[in-house]
């Protein structure tokens, strides 16, 4: 099955998701597995509303708001978030697009020296160093917009990759998403970035969700 990587410009929950809706429309053909990471599966459901060529949603310490849930919201829900703090400016560096732009138009970076503690504490130092050094921001409104619509969630199957020792998205949290998905959970001892510290681990439950579809 061919791999592609969909653009997520991090701007916006709408503009987000149309982008990566644009692409499946326009780059695949047949059926689609979408695979969200973190902020990314606000993005895949939305993305796979309506769109008859997804046939399953992977979500790899992802969120899977509902209808008027945010990133945010979802983050601060349950208790254990590193990124749930009174300050934002304790754990983001901000770049402003102009001097009188709004808080939602603020790209937000993880501080350098927070990192390795919120995204990958079991991951190498000089990796995290690599990855921190070389983010992509986010905005504060992509992460603080909720979502608006049905979910694609409560149509498509789903699948949820759940890292125990997530210290960004609260495992407690992914376990609500996954279980009013009704979605096939598979857990391990991971941090946020489960992709880099679980890559077996991660590919196998795409696959599985890819082999489902193949039954």
């Amino acid at each position: 099955m061919p791999v592609l990587v969909a653009p997520n410009p991090l701007r916006g929950v709408v503009d987000d998701t149309k982008a990566v809706s644009d692409f499946i429309k326009q780059r695949t053909s047949g059926p689609v597995i979408l695979v969200g990471h973190s902020y990314g599966g606000v993005v895949i459901t939305g993305a796979a509303v309506n769109d008859p060529d997804v046939k399953a949603l992977v979500y790899i310490d992802g969120y899977a708001p509902d209808n008027g849930e945010s990133a945010q919201q979802l983050t601060n829900a349950q208790p254990g978030s590193l990124l749930n703090v009174a300050d934002a400016s304790t754990v983001f560096d901000f770049v402003l697009p102009d001097p009188n732009a709004p808080q939602t138009q603020y790209d937000s970076y993880i501080k350098t020296d927070k990192f390795k503690a919120i995204f990958a504490a079991s991951v190498p130092t000089v990796v995290t160093n690599t990855l921190a050094a070389g983010q992509s921001p986010i905005t504060l409104g992509a992460l603080g917009t909720p979502f608006s619509g049905t979910p694609a969630w409560k149509t498509i199957p789903s699948w949820f990759f759940i890292g125990t020792a997530d210290k960004l998205l609260p495992p407690a949290e992914q376990r609500i998403m996954a279980a009013r998905a009704h979605g096939k959970v598979v857990e391990a001892d991971s941090p946020h970035l489960a992709m880099i510290a679980k890559p077996l681990q991660v590919t196998s439950v795409i696959i599985d969700a890819a082999l489902h579809y193949n039954e």
